[in-house]
């Protein structure tokens, strides 16, 4: 798993729109990686909904949100536009990049929140033991205030 201080493995997705995302092209930038295990389903619909309703936080303070699930394009399209989510939807169809970052489990991918700061280096990471927890929005805005 990556941990806190350790620097973030480069990896290379396909989004929502078809799009290339590279790691190294959001250097500069914080980010916070959102791994879920799929589209639509209950937990992970409640989560993403409640980093959407709370944007304008995570952008006040600097960080993009990016979420990762094992679901292709099409399916992030789709979920996207259902719950308006403002934010990327990345394609790990293979949970390799799920794997580098210590969120591939036995029954697919497990879900965890990575906070990247400007170098790419970890300032936050959590991983849930247990599919049915999450991170709240404020929980990840508070450790985003305690990085910076």
């Amino acid at each position: 798993m990556l941990k806190t201080g350790e620097k973030a493995p480069e990896f290379e997705l396909t989004d929502d729109q078809g799009d290339t995302f590279r790691l190294r092209d959001h250097a500069g930038q914080w980010l916070l990686l959102v791994f879920y295990p799929g589209d639509d389903t209950p937990v992970c619909t409640r989560q993403l909904c409640e980093y959407r309703d709370g944007i304008e936080e995570f952008e006040g303070l600097g960080v993009e949100v990016v979420g990762i699930s094992g679901d292709d394009a099409e399916s992030h399209r789709k979920f996207k536009q259902k719950r308006s989510l403002p934010f990327r939807l990345l394609s790990d169809p293979d949970l390799s990049v799920a794997g580098k970052f210590g969120c591939r489990g036995m029954m697919g991918m497990k879900r965890g929140v990575f906070l990247l700061d400007a170098d790419q280096v970890c300032r936050y990471a959590h991983v849930e033991s247990v599919a049915l927890f999450r991170r709240s929005r404020e929980e990840l805005v508070e450790a985003i205030r305690a990085a910076q």
